[in-house]
């Protein structure tokens, strides 16, 4: 009995070096020979091209997630909020968002102040707030006016939203901003 396990285990350790019709197992020819070196090389190439995916995939994200009031005015009129890939949660009520499209660095130093060297991404969404709709303290976003854009910009932890009323597109340069009566208020928020 004990010899009939032994030769199984030795009939199992042999097919393992053979393939299934009893020729040897070949490994794969390297273009190195499989020296150590050359394996390290492509573990780091191939750590970097994970590293590189992940970082950009962070990047258009970063507005994603739940952040808290920072500013007065963000915990007086909307509290915490939550974006979504297709929601934006304010004051517990969640309204949907279409992505539009990513702001340029020139733009986000006009809507945000923000040094136009800073690391940092912004983005333009589409949404829909009734001008009914009251937050916290009773408090509406944009007044008698539906709210219709949101525009976000991230710097390390910080988040600043701004939002605008009106039905078209908003133009992010400083003169347009100054004279801009659709731009409803920036709220400032953190991780």
């Amino acid at each position: 009995m004990a010899g009939e396990r032994q030769n199984a285990g030795l009939e199992a350790f042999s097919e393992r070096r053979t393939g299934p019709q009893g020729e040897p197992h070949r490994l794969p020819e390297c273009l190195d020979e499989c020296h150590a070196q050359g394996m390290g090389r492509i573990r780091l190439l191939g750590a970097a091209a994970i590293l590189a995916m992940t970082c950009s995939l962070a990047s258009w994200a970063q507005d994603k997630g739940y952040w808290r009031a920072a500013s007065s005015t963000a915990a007086a009129i909307t509290g915490d909020i939550a974006i979504a890939n297709n929601k934006v949660t304010i004051d517990f009520a969640a309204f949907p968002i279409a992505p539009i499209r990513t702001l340029t660095a020139a733009e986000v130093g006009a809507g945000f102040a923000a040094d136009v060297n800073a690391p940092g991404n912004g983005y333009l969404y589409r949404l829909n707030v009734p001008a009914g709709r009251r937050f916290m303290h009773h408090n509406t976003l944009c007044g008698t006016e539906d709210t219709q854009w949101m525009a976000t910009y991230v710097e390390g932890r910080t988040l600043q939203v701004a939002f605008f009323s009106g039905s078209n597109t908003p133009v992010f340069t400083l003169d347009a901003l100054e004279n801009s009566m659709d731009r409803c208020g920036t709220f400032t928020y953190e991780r």
